[in-house]
């Protein structure tokens, strides 16, 4: 059985000849892994598609996750002035931002102007493309607070029909898009988009709704490369930032319309949210999504895998759940092993279940200590 059909059938509940083991790394940890520069790594499709590539080698991965698309060819043109720092490397675009790129983390952008956000109420809605406040297409993914990586338009997808070209006969290739309510958070600052769910619901719902039919027209068009799945990323929808009943209402709506654009062209999605998420499992799967991603246990979150395997019974996959912190940072050897035949034992009852770490791996785990993994699948997967 290769690894792309091993991975197929865990995510269409099915019992494979061993359970697949596919991690998501932080950009930190690639890094750490492969010798190329960081900046190169970041906007240079073929070398950022050459490293994930090499990186699924390291840890034989049954996968590959493509967490960055659109890359543009004539990067190179755009940037002012590059050089070495103390601490990696430094650039300066062409309208006076610099951004500061090291081995350890993401990119670090300090904008030569602060942009202010805009204000909820001062937003008018009308018909796309007509409000300057929202966008009419999607041409950037929200990394993080203030970092943007730009979708060239004419280049949407190279990097994963590169990949899929080069692996995906093998090996299981995932593209991935952000959740409506993330570019939400990004477009108003984290602070005042939640305070707008409460102030202007209904203003939000129509913000919400109108990033959902552009996430999903991106992840109908992200179908059609052929990749095997998309992990569509929901950092934000935890316990942590907001209720069972808010996710009900802010959340989950806008994320099944993109789940069904995904399901749609019969190609599988998941969800991936951080943190405390025992109390919205049921929920996530109301999204119609084909499996869930991170289950974050105690004490990084609150997921025991016993029960959420329980929940997604019949109604989805489920990627996880080792501790990237507490068990593969800060543990030894042997509690790796042990964390993980144990997360074994419980997943691979009725099938259904990819072996990974709860979120992504931290930038100064240690390669040995994620290639016991592989050890363990091998062993009692």
């Amino acid at each position: 059985m290769t690894p792309k059909e091993r991975v197929k059938i865990a995510m269409d509940l099915g019992v494979p000849d061993r359970i697949p083991l596919m991690c998501q790394l932080s950009v930190g940890h690639m890094l750490q892994q492969i010798e190329v520069s960081s900046l190169d790594f970041w906007f240079d499709k073929e070398v950022f598609s050459a490293g994930l590539i090499k990186l699924r080698q390291i840890y034989d991965f049954d996968g590959i996750l493509v967490s960055l698309h659109g890359h543009d060819p004539n990067w190179k043109k755009r940037i002012k002035a590059r050089q070495s720092t103390q601490e990696g490397e430094e650039i300066i675009r062409e309208n006076g931002d610099r951004i500061l790129f090291t081995r350890d983390d993401l990119p670090q952008v300090v904008p030569a102007k602060e942009k202010p956000k805009p204000n909820i109420f001062d937003i008018s809605l009308g018909s796309f493309g007509q409000e300057k406040d929202l966008p009419e297409e999607l041409d950037y993914i929200p990394v993080s607070q203030g970092l943007h990586f730009e979708i060239c338009r004419e280049h949407k997808f190279d990097v994963i029909n590169s990949i899929i070209e080069k692996a995906g006969e093998q090996f299981s290739i995932h593209g991935e898009v952000t959740s409506p309510f993330d570019y939400f958070l990004d477009l108003l600052g984290h602070q005042d988009a939640l305070m707008a769910l409460i102030d202007e619901p209904e203003k939000s719902k129509l913000i919400l709704d109108h990033f959902a039919e552009l996430v999903s027209k991106l992840t109908s068009e992200m179908c059609d490369t052929g990749v095997d799945a998309i992990k569509l990323s929901s950092p934000f929808a935890g316990a942590g930032f907001i209720s069972p009943k808010f996710y009900s209402e802010f959340v989950l709506p806008f994320e099944s319309k993109v789940v069904r654009a995904a399901r749609e062209k019969g190609v599988h999605i998941y969800i991936h949210t951080c943190g405390a998420i025992g109390d919205r499992l049921e929920l996530l799967f109301d999204s119609g999504a084909s499996g869930i991603e991170c289950l974050d246990p105690p004490p990084l979150g609150n997921v025991e895998l016993k029960e959420a395997k329980a929940v997604a019974r019949n109604k989805g996959f489920i990627k996880g759940n080792v501790d990237s912190v507490n068990t593969l940072l800060l543990g030894t050897d042997q509690e790796i092993t042990e964390d993980t035949h144990r997360r074994l034992e419980i997943g691979k009852d009725g099938g259904g279940f990819i072996l990974s770490t709860a979120c992504s791996i931290a930038p100064r785990v240690k390669r040995a200590k994620i290639l016991l993994l592989r050890e363990a699948v091998e062993r009692w997967g």
